[in-house]
């Protein structure tokens, strides 16, 4: 079963046609053997008894005047009969009248019982000799029972018949196989390219309109939709990757935004904190009495200097675009550099003098311009400034 399982559709039509066309020719075989030994019996049977009434109606004289020569010449003429094996007459006691032939040793003394008896290729048969409602003997007849040569003879014919119609099948499966498989396989096949090409396209092909033919016709149809399905996935999984590659484009965006905004903001924190100090100073100095007015002149100058550098800072921290890129911006002019250090050096005095130090300053007397952004360039020399104390 499982070997039937595995075979191809077109092994299976053909089994299936010549199973049935056997299956069909061996049970018919099988019911004409039947009827035909049957009729073959029934046909001698019939054959042997007309004999023995002719055989008996003849030797009816012979027996009622004990004419055992006529009664021998009379079973003489069986010789034309050559399925005649043996013959014998029995008187009205059951004792033998007459044989044929005469020497024959498979002929019994005694008659058996009315009726036909067959015992393998032989059919005895054993019938009254009546004459005016009295019996006068017995006739026995041996015929040649070749009912084994006929069925032989038979089979011959049978298997030259199976072998015709063998042949037939084969070229009806033939015929079947063109016109119920072909469509099928062309189905299958397709179905293992698509499998193999992802290829939708494919279609089988069919010409005609039974069951099969709209089998092929939906197996089409459905191809066609599963194509459509499929270019729509496959569109849906483009645009979800596009959308996802955007997503993660802006995702870091924003962490990278998020990233110089903290870098911006904690660089400009840093830098507010430089110009408190010299302002906290100076307004120490303010509150002092007797303060000469030079003096105040030249803190009321710092003061000034420091809260223009600490506005610049706070005009930066105000300006959105400068925190998404990350980046202050650098504005040139020509100032002197002496100005600059100044500015740096006020901005980290008041650390020195907290912790007792001193600072000594060596720069030249002869006015030095440079083209630079003051508040940064201060801002630089300031760091180096507050990096030395600690």
């Amino acid at each position: 079963m499982i070997g039937f399982a595995t075979r191809s559709l077109r092994a299976k039509v053909m089994l299936v046609v010549l199973a049935t066309t056997v299956s069909a020719l061996l049970f018919a075989a099988f019911a004409l053997a039947i009827y035909e030994n049957d009729r073959y019996e029934d046909a001698v049977v019939a054959d042997v008894r007309t004999q023995a009434e002719i055989l008996g109606r003849v030797s009816e004289t012979a027996l009622a005047f004990d004419d055992r020569r006529a009664a021998a010449e009379n079973l003489a003429a069986l010789r034309l009969r050559p399925q005649i094996e043996s013959a014998a007459l029995y008187d009205a006691r059951g004792a033998l009248f007459a044989s044929y032939p005469q020497s024959g040793d498979a002929i019994p003394t005694r008659p058996a019982a009315d009726g036909h008896r067959i015992d393998g290729n032989h059919l005895h048969y054993v019938h009254p000799v009546i004459a005016q409602g009295q019996r006068l003997g017995t006739v026995y007849l041996s015929w040649r029972y070749e009912v084994g040569k006929r069925i032989a003879d038979w089979t011959k014919i049978l298997v030259v018949v199976m072998l015709a119609s063998l042949l037939i099948a084969l070229a009806m499966s033939a015929w079947l196989q063109g016109v119920v498989t072909r469509p099928l396989r062309d189905v299958t096949d397709v179905a293992k390219r698509v499998i193999e090409q992802r290829d939708f396209s494919l279609r089988a092909s069919t010409d005609t309109r039974d069951e099969i033919g709209v089998l092929v016709h939906a197996f089409n149809d459905m191809l066609g939709e599963v194509g459509s399905r499929a270019r729509a996935l496959e569109a849906a999984y483009e645009t979800l990757q596009h959308e996802i590659a955007e997503r993660r484009a802006a995702e870091q965006a924003l962490r990278l935004a998020d990233r110089r905004k903290d870098e911006f903001l904690a660089t400009l924190a840093h830098e507010l904190r430089n110009p408190l100090a010299p302002l906290r100073n100076g307004l120490d100095m303010l509150r002092l009495p007797n303060v000469s007015p030079d003096r105040l002149a030249q803190v009321h100058a710092l003061m000034a200097r420091q809260l223009a550098q600490m506005v610049r800072l706070v005009d930066d921290l105000l300006d959105v675009s400068r925190i998404s890129t990350g980046k202050l911006a650098v504005r040139l002019q020509r100032v002197e550099l002496a100005g600059i250090v100044a500015s740096a050096v006020e901005t980290t005095r008041p650390l020195m003098e907290s912790r007792n130090q001193r600072l000594t300053i060596d720069a030249p007397t002869e006015p030095i311009g440079v083209d630079a952004d003051p508040t940064r360039r201060a801002h630089v020399f300031a760091k180096l400034l507050n990096n030395a104390p600690k």
